[in-house]
C-alpha cells in the first residue's frame, strides 16, 4: 500500500515545519476578515501557529499576522483572535513552539 505524504506548515513565530494537523490557521477571508480556522479548510490567506500561548503573544508582538496575511489588523481584531485562541487552545498545548522553548532556557 502507498504511504501518503503528511502535509507540513512552517509556524510563522519559531519557524519550526510541524504537520498540518498540528498547528492551528489563521486565514484572511476574501471578505478581509481575520479569523481561526480549526478546520484548516476555509477559503483564503492563511498562516499557522505552534498552539503555545507565548508563541501567539509573540506573534502579536512582532506583528507577524499583519505581515503573514497581508493585512492590518486593530486592537480589536487581535483581541477577538486570542478569545478565539483561547478557546481551542488546549486541543494544541501539546505542540511545543521552537523558538520559544529556546528562550526559556
Amino acid at each position: 500500500m502507498k504511504v501518503r505524504k503528511v502535509p507540513q506548515r512552517k509556524c510563522i513565530v519559531c519557524q519550526k515545519s510541524l504537520s498540518k494537523r498540528e498547528m492551528l490557521r489563521i486565514v484572511r477571508t476574501p471578505e478581509g476578515q481575520v479569523e481561526l480556522d480549526p478546520s484548516g479548510k476555509k477559503n483564503g490567506r492563511g498562516a499557522y501557529l505552534c498552539g503555545d500561548a507565548e508563541a501567539f503573544k509573540k506573534a502579536r508582538k512582532t506583528k507577524a499576522f499583519e505581515r503573514a496575511l497581508k493585512v492590518n489588523l486593530t486592537p480589536e481584531q487581535y483581541d477577538e483572535l486570542e478569545r478565539s485562541f483561547a478557546a481551542v487552545q488546549d486541543k494544541y498545548k501539546s505542540v511545543s513552539c521552537g523558538k520559544i522553548d529556546e528562550q526559556a532556557e
